[in-house]
């Protein structure tokens, strides 16, 4: 079993040296937000970018998580900075979500976390509608100080092809700096 992110460290998903290292508006640029959309956060935690999503996208945002702790710093959080998000308890791979709900979906260093992947991938694609994008967020699979271990990581090419066979159209990748990736994938008609 995975190894899953535990909400007592939460503040490390909000300190100063995640916003350096992902600054969130930059790396949201990739969703290609037209607002209004309706979008949503999967493994949201306590709104690293569930929160500058809904600002960008003026629109209903979901920010799923499986844990009620982070949901309601998320909550919290949204409450303070005046942001509309639904929080909604749930796992990667039976999102809580209708079919065709949103335009765009993020998934920030989560799948590798996820026991069943491709059902997770087939979840994402499930909820986006036709031409909706979905940036999937991922440690590069090599040692280094931070992150989860190695053996757990998923390396893009792994992460391209199961997206390929669910259906998606990868658009491009990016790498917001040298310890992270980025897929871009549309959902076909």
């Amino acid at each position: 079993m995975p190894h899953v992110f535990r909400p007592e460290h939460a503040m490390r998903l909000l300190s100063e040296e995640r916003q350096r290292l992902l600054p969130a508006a930059r790396v949201l640029d990739a969703l290609d937000l037209r607002a209004p959309c309706d979008a949503v956060d999967i493994g949201a935690g306590p709104g690293y970018f569930a929160l500058p999503l809904a600002r960008l996208a003026q629109g209903k945002v979901y920010a799923v998580d499986l844990s009620p702790e982070m949901l309601d710093m998320l909550r919290q959080r949204a409450a303070d900075e005046g942001v509309s998000v639904e929080a909604v308890q749930g796992s990667a791979d039976r999102l809580p979500l209708e079919d065709h709900a949103v335009d765009r979906a993020l998934m920030a260093f989560v799948l590798h976390e996820v026991p069943d992947r491709e059902q997770a991938v087939r979840e994402v694609y499930r909820v986006l509608r036709p031409g909706g994008r979905f940036l999937l967020l991922e440690w590069d699979k090599r040692p280094m100080e931070m992150g989860p271990p190695v053996e757990e990581r998923l390396s893009v090419e792994a992460c391209e092809a199961m997206l390929t066979s669910s259906g998606f159209r990868v658009l491009h990748r990016i790498y917001p700096n040298d310890v992270h990736y980025g897929l871009v994938a549309e959902r076909g008609a």
